[in-house]
């Protein structure tokens, strides 16, 4: 097992991890779908978790046919997204506000790899006042391969100039883990809406209930 002495960057997925945006977003994704007669299970929504919506775009197509209005309801999608956001807030996971501070105080570099396309994770991390704790955000429509491709993790750390084997990533989604564990970093998983499979939780460093547990573990 990998020591965290050396660590100097902490690479941070956003939604499900800092967020607790994966339920809005299944209710939203489920009530645009049900506007044109289509059910999005929650079996077929867990698939898309991690995924940029490129990714998203092939996994609905594939599973619902070529006639499936995948603009239509992601439009849809994000009204019914942002009208719960706007009414209720930006959901905070526990534990984030300390975890950032315990990091900005001991001089950790810190990253967000998001899926979320751009304008959708500045606003939300605007909205929940985080966003000058980041040495660099990236998103999904900023690379070419969704995760569990680690081209996400790699950019992040070759912006920030830190070895793989020195990056810690948190994450809440088997297709993160994968990639982290792909990119050579230190893979720590909080589940949010998906227990891991045996396989997955065979890769990772820790599993933790919460973001305050990384402050111990550091």
């Amino acid at each position: 097992m990998r020591k965290l002495e050396d660590i100097e960057l902490v690479i941070f997925d956003m939604d499900g991890l800092m967020f607790d945006t994966e339920v809005i977003s299944y209710k939203a994704w489920a009530k645009a779908a049900d506007y044109y007669n289509y059910h999005m299970s929650k079996e077929l929504f867990n698939r898309t978790i991690g995924t940029n919506l490129t990714r998203t775009r092939e996994i609905l197509m594939e599973y619902f046919g070529e006639n499936f209005p995948f603009d239509l309801i992601k439009s849809e999608r994000v009204i019914i997204s942002n009208e719960i956001v706007n009414t209720d807030g930006v959901p905070i996971k526990k534990g984030l506000y300390e975890l950032l501070e315990h990091l900005k105080k001991n001089k950790f570099k810190m990253a967000v790899a998001t899926s979320t396309n751009r304008n959708r994770a500045t606003d939300l991390l605007k909205l929940a006042k985080v966003d000058n704790y980041f040495d660099y955000v990236l998103c999904g429509d900023e690379v070419e391969r969704s995760k569990p491709d680690p081209e996400i993790f790699i950019k992040v750390s070759k912006r920030l100039d830190c070895i793989a084997q020195r990056c810690i990533v948190i994450e809440d989604s088997e297709n993160g883990i994968l990639a982290a564990k792909r990119a050579g970093m230190i893979p720590i998983m909080i589940p949010d809406i998906q227990q891991p499979s045996l396989e997955i939780e065979s890769l990772l460093f820790r599993k933790l209930e919460n973001l305050n547990e990384l402050i111990n573990l550091l």
